[in-house]
């Protein structure tokens, strides 16, 4: 057996990593909040809310008791991106200073417009950061399905050691020391993906689709040279990659509600009767401000951001995009 690895947020995503690192030789600690969920995940070896169907390990430990989560070597944080410093503040006094954080969450914290790793570096100074991202379903990767991720660190050695924990021939990491571009490919592919759903829910076709995706990288390397990332980073995993999945597929949780937002639903609706939290709902707003205050275009994010915060008529919207000036691509 390896070593132990935490997994802070036992969603979807949060147990089908949890799954991965146990297939990868590691006893694990996946912790959640509510401690008669997670004794009743233990008992059943399943998380039937959010990933039914797939199995937990024998060396996968379901639990409520962050001393046994913080007794990791490394902590794979895998909580939705809003709720990231909540999480992280009762934690903090008891972290070891030499245990990594690996952000797992896609998004920018709504108010402040900080990134996943500038959140947990204010609730977590001096210990090491990570970030892990890339075209991955929840589903595919439990079920041990050909996954490729990129996981980035400011320190290569990190990156490196992380990936070798989590590596087996059916997820293969590949190395970055681009954070910034990385977090913000991320988050801004739940966006994307949004306005995507909402052309296939509104029968604009396919041409719409593909436009759409291509001028969205470019809104992504756009605010990641702002931030201080590399523009070239939108061409791996983090961008192209993810942007491609989230884009087209009807698994995606933000594709999936831009559908119902272009078939005429109203967004307060369509969350209502959603039990999963759907990102590119409180990234749209996210990114809209951060873009505003760094003055630069990122028009796909803030049309879907009126859309779904404002209750912007489709149409209209679609219009004023269309009538933007023409410009050099």
């Amino acid at each position: 057996m390896g070593t132990t690895i935490g997994v802070l947020g036992a969603g979807a995503w949060g147990t089908a990593l949890a799954i991965q690192a146990a297939r990868a030789g590691h006893k694990v600690v996946l912790w959640g909040r509510k401690p008669d969920v997670m004794a009743g995940m233990q008992d059943s070896r399943e998380n039937s809310v959010y990933l039914p169907g797939y199995r937990l390990p024998a060396n996968l430990t379901a639990t409520a008791d962050t001393g046994a989560l913080l007794s990791a070597s490394v902590i794979l944080c895998v909580c939705p991106a809003q709720h990231l410093r909540e999480t992280l503040i009762p934690l903090a006094g008891h972290w070891p200073e030499t245990v990594p954080a690996v952000l797992c969450c896609k998004g920018i914290e709504r108010g402040t417009g900080l990134l996943m790793t500038d959140v947990a570096a204010e609730i977590l100074p001096h210990r090491p950061l990570a970030v892990l991202s890339g075209p991955s379903f929840a589903g595919e990767v439990a079920a041990g399905l050909p996954t490729a991720v990129v996981i980035g660190a400011g320190q290569p050695d990190l990156a490196g050691q992380v990936a070798a924990r989590l590596a087996t021939p059916s997820f293969r990491p590949y190395l970055s020391d681009d954070v910034i571009g990385i977090e913000v490919a991320g988050a801004v592919k739940n966006v994307l993906a949004i306005a995507s759903g909402i052309t296939e829910g509104s029968t604009l076709g396919f041409n719409a689709r593909a436009a759409l995706i291509t001028r969205g990288l470019a809104e992504i390397a756009r605010l990641a040279q702002a931030l201080g990332g590399r523009a070239g980073t939108q061409r791996g995993l983090a961008g192209i990659g993810d942007v491609a999945l989230s884009c087209t597929a009807t698994l995606s949780r933000n594709y999936s509600f831009g559908v119902e937002l272009g078939k005429g639903r109203a967004a307060a609706e369509i969350l209502a009767g959603r039990h999963v939290v759907t990102e590119g709902v409180h990234t749209a707003a996210s990114v809209t401000d951060l873009a505003h205050r760094k003055r630069i275009e990122m028009p796909i994010c803030a049309a879907v951001h009126a859309v779904v915060s404002s209750g912007a008529e489709i149409g209209r919207v679609l219009n004023d995009l269309l009538s933007r000036p023409i410009g050099r691509e």
